[in-house]
């Protein structure tokens, strides 16, 4: 067996047993009672029970996935667009446009957001995609400018259509670059929407505010605890499949 895919094998193994852990802490976080209790004698009720943390997983996952496919197609299109010969002279426009996006904290984008369309899930939606789109963007970019100029020439030698060699070579090629800028975006995306909570979304980080406003440490920690490992079981099932992607490239024993 070889190097890559032995690393490909265990990184499904890691990412696995990321998502049985995040999930049985999901399942067992109101069982923490005792335990919360002990460390936080203080608080009359140390586990957040104004919602279920299946039910705030559930809703979590719902808004970064949501913004996630805006966020990808957006991202990818735009990409591809920047990248054929009628679509350069704009490059350098949505480069400017999307990183002025991003460098608007996602509280502004809210706060401009939620007069115009109400409180809840929609606003935070709305920062999450303007928030995440560069990072897709620009890696879509880079990877596509990267196919070698030898497969270019190959395709044109086989008298591939620019569709065809747009999806059966340039994409291909450029897919593990492209899904490095999508790990990038979700990853910010499941931290930000936590800020989704302080306009009525409900999240992870509603054990948060509810936390900082109540002084109550306990909420704190226990919404922080899963959001942290959620970030990180979704870095670990990219990273495998990047790993997945790369596995059969040349020079990977």
């Amino acid at each position: 067996m070889n190097a890559r895919a032995d690393a490909y094998r265990r990184a499904g193994w890691r990412a696995a047993g990321l998502v049985v852990l995040f999930v049985g802490l999901v399942v067992a976080m109101p069982a923490t009672q005792p335990l919360f209790h002990w460390a936080f004698p203080a608080l009359a009720r140390p586990v957040y029970d104004r919602a279920t943390f299946t039910a705030l997983t559930v809703s979590h996952i719902a808004l970064v996935a949501t913004a996630s496919l805006v966020i990808v197609i957006v991202g990818v299109a735009v990409g591809i667009g920047v990248t054929r010969p009628g679509g350069r002279e704009f490059a350098g426009i949505v480069g400017t446009v999307t990183a002025i996006g991003q460098t608007f904290p996602p509280v502004a984008i809210l706060a401009i957001a939620v007069p115009m369309i109400g409180f809840g899930a929609g606003p935070t939606i709305i920062a999450l995609i303007a928030y995440g789109v560069l990072p897709v963007l620009d890696n879509t970019v880079a990877g596509l400018r990267s196919v070698p100029v030898s497969a270019r020439d190959a395709s044109d030698g086989m008298g591939l259509t620019a569709a065809q060699k747009l999806f059966s070579v340039e994409l291909p090629l450029a897919a593990p670059v492209i899904i490095a800028g999508i790990r990038t975006s979700v990853t910010i995306s499941i931290g930000t929407a936590t800020i989704g909570s302080t306009v009525g979304a409900l999240s992870l980080g509603s054990p948060i505010i509810e936390g900082l406003s109540g002084s109550n440490t306990a909420y704190v920690v226990q919404g922080a605890i899963l959001v942290g490992l959620l970030a990180v079981t979704i870095d670990q099932l990219f990273a495998w499949l990047d790993l997945r992607l790369r596995r059969h490239e040349p020079g990977a024993g």
